[in-house]
């Protein structure tokens, strides 16, 4: 890890082993259920449910900094502590570490490998649930350098500087999917005109750890996404593209990447904007 530009914002397996008890250190757990964590999560690790924690009923992201204060206070997180995000979908803690950072977090690491690598070798799991007593945390403004809205995106379309990239599977990006399903009634599937598409999973291994800083950087400049140029990511909700801002910004370290966390969920309903299959 040590050859990517910020190696520091991810751990593997080992390390988290060997901090568990730290006191200053809290780790969160990411899904869509909450059957995995029941099931078998890290010791002290706590549990963020992504419907009911992360999102508002239209799938938008909560970027309420209220909300955000509430639920970090309720997971017993400080402002002074290290925060270790990981789930069992591959990339979610990246997520969870734009999501964090976002609002101003200063420690915040991803497990290398999440829960897949985690249970791959054997390490200790428990079903008794983590609770720990409530904080204050105080979020920052959220820092809008980290995200694109899009008014933006659409303006870049097609200008040689800046890259507009599509994270999903190859079926959303023909317009096969609407989301993660079949178009229904008038639902408006495939992609923004112009996007390059390079899906997210391409730079995880197969035990879910990413990929080397060469092979990302092979694997995105293929496909014309350099670091001289701006690079807004995007895929259904905002997540995916959360976990590419970060291989791009901290893996690879591109200067100029904002997560357009909008994404496919706001865009297909907008109204004039283009959209190609």
């Amino acid at each position: 890890m040590t050859h990517y530009a910020h190696p520091e914002a991810l751990i593997d397996t080992q390390w988290l082993a060997n901090h568990l008890n730290d006191s200053n250190l809290r780790v969160v757990e990411v899904d869509m259920s909450p059957d995995p964590y029941k099931d078998a999560h890290i010791p002290g690790a706590v549990f963020w449910n992504i419907s009911a924690d992360l999102l508002l009923p239209d799938l938008r992201m909560n970027l309420n900094a209220t909300a955000v204060e509430k639920l970090l206070s309720r997971s017993g997180i400080t402002n002074e502590m290290t925060v270790v995000a990981y789930g069992s979908y591959p990339g979610t803690g990246a997520w969870i570490f734009w999501l964090l950072k976002l609002f101003g977090h200063q420690d915040v690491r991803v497990l290398n490998g999440g829960h897949q690598k985690w249970i791959a070798e054997g390490r200790p799991v428990t079903t008794e649930l983590s609770t720990f007593a409530p904080t204050q945390y105080c979020a920052k403004p959220l820092d809008v350098n980290l995200r694109v809205l899009h008014e933006e995106v659409q303006v870049s379309i097609n200008r040689p500087e800046q890259v507009i990239l599509d994270v999903r599977t190859i079926q959303e990006y023909r317009g096969e999917h609407f989301l993660m399903k079949p178009p229904q009634g008038m639902e408006r599937a495939g992609h923004i005109s112009g996007s390059v598409h390079v899906e997210h999973l391409l730079t995880l291994n197969e035990d879910g750890t990413f990929k080397s800083f060469d092979e990302l950087q092979a694997l995105y400049s293929s496909k014309g996404v350099t670091s001289d140029k701006e690079v807004f990511p995007y895929c259904a909700i905002g997540g995916r593209s959360g976990c590419t801002w970060f291989v791009l910004k901290y893996l690879l370290g591109y200067p100029k990447v904002r997560n357009y966390d909008g994404s496919w969920n706001e865009w297909s309903r907008l109204p004039n904007v283009p959209i190609e299959k």
